[in-house]
């Protein structure tokens, strides 16, 4: 797989703050990355990382109060979106970037009816479209069986695949330049998992538009990006092409997510884990935020924090020791 076209998107050191106690949380702490037209770039983390912050704020999405965005730029076709008035967010949101919230179940509205979701967006962003029509096509689009009756149906009366399906529907009405898509098979069966995943990329390539994967399921990645960004405590630790990450990763986190996922052959033993958990962004430790959980950290991990270390404009590590362990 490889990207195409120009950039999309750019975040340019990032920095997502939420307020609640004494000391501001550092959510998103100097995050930088980019999209490229038609490109599928995959975020990468255990919950609480970052991801879906990171996300968010692509199209300022995060409620201030309590977040704050303290610095960075969001640059989309040229507008940083982090500057835009609240009338030009209006015309951003729905129509060029679009959200796959994960638990589609939760994310519907259930005292409307799907085609009145489906129809709101298209009302908002293409008024001289026949919304009822596009809704339809929408429908027929993401291989939702009678369309024309599942217009008139609410959100319960579907299965999780089928509100999933919906969900994309109401993503892709405007057509979007980007879609982000924030873990958009969680709680779904693994057969209905593999289904989503290839309407995902049967539509992409459709329409032309550019994807973000939120995900910490490294098969999606592997059988989806272009590029992955690894991330950890607000923080990306690794990012590359994505086979290249997969087949010889550099940071010991990443490393641990691999040797994480499940396999069929060599069933002996223990799964095994990444010990402790992700630490509280209010209370992170010195030095390298993962030296706590990572078996090869050192004196200097535990009292100095590693630089951003590029071997190209598209690959990078921090970490103190990623040649040894490359």
């Amino acid at each position: 797989m490889s990207a195409s076209g120009s950039k999309l998107v750019t975040v340019e050191n990032l920095q997502v703050q939420f307020f609640g106690g004494t000391n501001p949380v550092r959510a998103v702490d100097g995050v930088s990355f980019d999209i490229a037209e038609g490109e599928t770039v995959a975020l990468v983390g255990e919950s609480g990382c970052g991801k879906s912050v990171t996300a968010m704020s692509l199209a300022r999405l995060v409620p201030q109060p309590p977040g704050c965005y303290a610095g960075g730029r969001i640059l989309f076709g040229g507008q940083d979106v982090l500057a835009m008035d609240e009338a030009t967010l209006r015309k951003l949101r729905g129509r060029d970037i679009s959200y796959v919230f994960q638990e589609p179940g939760s994310a519907l509205n259930p005292v409307f009816t799907i085609g009145w979701q489906i129809m709101e967006a298209i009302c908002i962003h293409r008024p001289d479209a026949d919304a009822r029509a596009e809704a339809l096509e929408m429908m027929r689009l993401v291989g939702i069986p009678e369309p024309e009756q599942r217009l008139k149906s609410y959100p319960h009366e579907l299965s999780g695949g089928q509100q999933q399906r919906v969900m994309i529907a109401m993503a892709i009405a405007c057509r979007p330049k980007l879609l982000v898509a924030d873990e958009p098979t969680t709680a779904l069966d693994v057969t209905i998992q593999a289904q989503i995943l290839d309407l995902l990329r049967d539509l992409q390539k459709r329409l032309g538009m550019a994807m973000l994967l939120i995900t910490h399921n490294l098969g999606l990645v592997a059988e989806t990006a272009h590029r992955m960004f690894v991330m950890y405590a607000g923080r990306i630790v690794e990012s590359g092409a994505a086979p290249e990450v997969l087949a010889q990763p550099r940071h010991p986190y990443t490393r641990a997510l691999l040797e994480a996922v499940p396999r069929l052959e060599g069933t002996e033993g223990r799964l095994k884990a990444i010990e402790g958990t992700v630490p509280n962004p209010a209370e992170l430790p010195p030095g390298c935020k993962f030296h706590p959980r990572c078996i090869f950290a050192g004196e200097r991990c535990r009292v100095e924090e590693p630089v951003w270390e590029a071997q190209s404009p598209e690959c990078g590590v921090r970490c103190f020791f990623w040649k040894e362990l490359a």
